[in-house]
């Protein structure tokens, strides 16, 4: 260094000395480094939820942290019954249309373009992709300032929305990076997204939609450990079709299963999201209430059976009377605190017989005194 430029160590300490492209690289990798760790926890949050509702929201709520997004929209395709992106209850944050149908058929231009461009677009972009007189009234009515498709092994199983962004002082748009970022969070949410769809549909009655016996059995375990431990209460409900034979052997199979069917939709139309409906075997359906007093559970087990009574079940032109006979038990940790799910299950049953041995097309409760003045054969 020559003697016309020396620092003066009365003055500046020299290591301060960084100039203002080398702190901003710092600052940069920094982020980078930060945000590769919040990639990581975000891939170990998600990929450890299989819960298929808890996981949609987690995603959506992740998002809407990162970006610091007012709304946010998942479109998921649901290929046990149709063949269309569906959003349901998938979104927090945005208003929906109630006159529009937020499904998307495989075959809509938009989804084709989607399926082949593995990028964050807005809508503006997707719209003169497609064509601007292409209707998309399913996306465009959620107005989302950013979409982006969820690849997994190189096939799309979601759309993301994303809504406006809040201005933290600097600006609401969406830089490269930004867009980087979020395709990264959606590779990681299709992983999970399809993890979460195998184990649901491995336990799920695929006739009647309704959850199996065993998944039933277990989730209603672990509600029944938080009920104990938080002395809430917990309602069982069984059903059983009356006379099912008959509709298998006067219209055939087919008729018993549209049967089945048809009451599995109407059990599942009276629950709500946190509900478990399953398909306890045959004929015999089980519901499990959280959080339920007995009055709230034999409000819901009525309901139904009316619901029931009353539908006009038509098949081949035939309308058919068809109803069914209901068990209730709840569990109480001070009225009726059994251990395990079997024995609230076992409650519901006997209360089933009950209704059936009183004539059926009724609900009954677990009540031991009713119980144990009736002979139930089982």
């Amino acid at each position: 260094m020559s003697d016309d430029f020396k620092f003066d160590d009365n003055l500046v300490d020299p290591s301060l000395l960084v100039s203002d492209s080398m702190q901003t690289a710092v600052d940069m990798y920094e982020k980078r480094i930060y945000d590769l760790q919040q990639l990581l926890e975000i891939s170990r949050s998600l990929c450890s939820t299989l819960e298929y509702s808890t996981l949609i929201e987690s995603i959506l709520y992740t998002c809407m942290c990162q970006m610091h997004v007012m709304g946010a929209g998942l479109f998921v395709f649901d290929d046990i019954d149709s063949n269309s992106f569906n959003l349901a209850s998938n979104h927090t944050g945005m208003d929906v249309d109630p006159s529009v149908t937020y499904s998307i058929h495989a075959g809509h231009p938009a989804i084709q373009f989607l399926s082949s461009h593995n990028e964050a677009i807005t809508i503006d972009v997707l719209k003169e992709a497609i064509g601007k007189d292409t209707e998309i009234p399913q996306i465009e009515s959620l107005h989302p300032t950013l979409i982006i498709p969820l690849f997994h092994k190189n096939r799309m199983n979601g759309i993301l929305l994303m809504g406006e962004r809040l201005d933290l002082g600097e600006g609401t748009d969406y830089s490269e990076y930004d867009k980087t970022q979020l395709l990264a969070i959606a590779s990681l949410a299709a992983v999970a997204i399809n993890n979460a769809s195998l184990l649901e549909k491995s336990s799920t009655d695929m006739m009647t939609h309704l959850k199996l016996k065993y998944f039933f059995f277990n989730i209603l375990t672990d509600k029944l450990d938080i009920a104990l431990s938080q002395k809430q209460e917990l309602g069982v409900l069984m059903f059983d079709i009356d006379f099912f034979k008959k509709f298998n052997d006067t219209w055939g199979h087919a008729c018993g299963d549209y049967v089945l069917k048809t009451v599995a939709k109407i059990i599942k139309s009276n629950t709500r999201e946190h509900d478990i409906a399953s398909r306890y075997g045959g004929e015999e359906f089980t519901v499990m209430l959280p959080n339920t007093s007995k009055d709230d559970s034999m409000a819901v087990a009525e309901r139904i059976r009316k619901e029931v009574e009353n539908y006009d079940f038509t098949y081949e032109n035939q309308h058919m009377k068809v109803t069914i006979s209901i068990g209730c038990s709840v569990f109480n940790s001070e009225t009726n605190p059994v251990t395990t799910a079997k024995d609230l299950v076992e409650q519901a049953d006997k209360a089933l017989y009950v209704s059936k041995h009183n004539g059926r097309n009724q609900v009954s409760f677990a009540d031991k005194n009713i119980i144990n003045s009736i002979e139930v054969s089982e």
